[in-house]
């Protein structure tokens, strides 16, 4: 199973990409200053040409596909054994809560041993509980324990394999290359989103839910051989971390010390937590709302999965990741997460799907391509283990208190406290990150004027700061 997409203390010259403690301009979320070049615009498929990222890729959107089979099929399989939503959210807890009790252990790993060789054992391994669980399914003895127990096991390989696979990008592309490829993997995971939910809506339908199972475990075969094809001699060499004692806390001190990680990792903790847990929302909406089978919640599925195509191919446009975007998309995410629970129909709920997925998806490459690129090359593993720790991890604290909010008070009650307590935590740190930059909200009722930006505080006079809205003057918020 897939998901979306590093600390040498050696001083050395920065590039756009490298961030200083405290200092960069992409982390406060100023502009680079006017004498800076801008950085280069490269295609939308660039990392494309690099040949062992090409097997990479191939390989993943095949098992990604698989893995969309399962996920429809296994929230499918324990909501009609069970017929709760709080169930499925257990389901989903189980899965990432050995990210959240040993995800930091995953990144020490990472650090440790080549990522390559790691990622073989990881990719088999997530082969065979596929495999496990249709054989139980296919053969008519399933229970919901089984699916616990499976969600488990793959939750622990997904320890190890998610911050391989994440740093294992740059090793493959280089720094240069980093946030096209980090593009293009989301990219490579939303288009399977949208062939999987399909395939596995009409294979449930017709045969039920083994062979959906059964396809996912021999998807893995793909990357599998694609690791097994790549030039070694190609990769960019990164040097191994040498067994020591205390590197986890080493790597929670990097973190610690820099705001424009630890900030963006709690903020996309918080909506990793709170704001993801779709599998219970779309769930419950199909069954309890709508009142349709696995085809209808395939086809929401499918809806956001396309709004996350999109979202992932403007981001590999980019040259940039700002976390002011970070910020302002949260934002956006929450709001229409809001509007989604309280939609009056069901093709307004169905399509506001789209645009949830967009923003969504550019929450998950900003925050990724934002935290890679200001890590240290040493550190990277680790660091990439807390933020996957942190995003993925937080499930099992939230999906269980989201699942009983919807079991107790409703589908829309459900939906609509997640959007709001994603919408309240993206106002809240955008402000601590704006303060820590060194920035101003700036409101500027006037006609012609940009009505609300955030500002260098340097760059306001002395009475700008008044609150002077009768008289037109702009409104300054610290």
């Amino acid at each position: 199973m897939s998901t979306g997409s590093g600390s040498d203390s050696v001083p050395g010259p920065q590039t756009p990409h490298e961030t200083a403690p405290g200092a960069s301009p992409e982390a406060t979320g100023r502009g680079a200053p006017p004498s800076a070049p801008a950085a280069p615009r490269k295609g939308m498929f660039s990392s494309l040409r690099v040949r062992n990222y090409r097997l990479f890729a191939t390989g993943q959107v095949v098992s990604n596909t698989g893995t969309w089979m399962q996920r429809i099929a296994q929230d499918w399989l324990v909501l009609s054994l069970t017929g709760s939503s709080a169930a499925v959210g257990i389901t989903t807890a189980l899965q990432f809560l050995p990210m959240l009790l040993f995800g930091l252990y995953g990144g020490v790993l990472t650090d440790r041993f080549p990522k390559r060789k790691l990622l073989l054992v990881t990719q088999s391994a997530m082969g065979g509980t596929g495999l496990a669980l249709a054989a139980l399914t296919l053969s008519g003895s399933v229970q919901v324990w089984h699916v616990y127990l499976i969600a488990f096991l793959l939750g622990l390989v997904t320890v190890v394999d998610n911050p391989s696979r994440q740093a294992f990008v740059v090793e493959m592309v280089g720094k240069e290359d980093l946030r096209n490829a980090v593009s293009l993997n989301s990219a490579n995971f939303q288009s399977a989103r949208l062939i999987g939910p399909a395939v596995a809506g009409a294979l449930i339908t017709a045969f039920g839910s083994g062979w959906a199972f059964l396809l996912n475990g021999l998807s893995f075969a793909a990357p599998i051989a694609g690791l097994l094809m790549m030039r070694t001699a190609e990769l960019h060499k990164v040097d191994r971390v040498p067994r020591s004692k205390g590197q986890l806390r080493e790597g929670l001190r990097y973190v610690s010390g820099r705001p424009e990680l630890i900030w963006t990792i709690v903020l996309v903790g918080f909506i990793g937590t709170f704001g993801f847990n779709f599998p219970i929302w779309l769930t419950a909406f199909t069954y309890h709302v709508y009142h349709q089978g696995p085809g209808t919640y395939a086809l929401f599925n499918s809806l956001m999965a396309a709004g996350s195509l999109v979202g992932a191919l403007l981001a590999a446009r980019r040259s940039s990741s700002r976390l002011r975007l970070l910020v302002g998309a949260a934002v956006l995410f929450g709001a229409l997460e809001m509007a989604a629970a309280l939609a009056p129909s069901f093709w307004i709920f169905a399509v506001l799907l789209a645009p949830i997925g967009v923003v969504g998806l550019t929450i998950n490459v900003t925050a990724n391509s934002s935290v890679q690129l200001a890590t240290d090359p040493l550190m990277r593993g680790r660091v990439m283990a807390l933020f996957m720790m942190v995003f993925v991890g937080g499930t099992p604290l939230g999906a269980p208190l989201v699942g009983w909010i919807t079991d107790s008070f409703g589908p829309r009650i459900g939906f609509l406290s997640g959007g709001l307590v994603s919408l309240l935590a993206a106002v809240l740190i955008g402000l601590i990150l704006a303060r820590v930059g060194g920035l101003r909200l700036r409101i500027d009722l006037r006609r012609g004027h940009r009505h609300v930006a955030f500002v260098p505080r340097a760059a306001l006079p002395p009475d700008d700061a008044e609150p002077t809205a009768s008289s037109g003057k702009p409104v300054t918020v610290a």
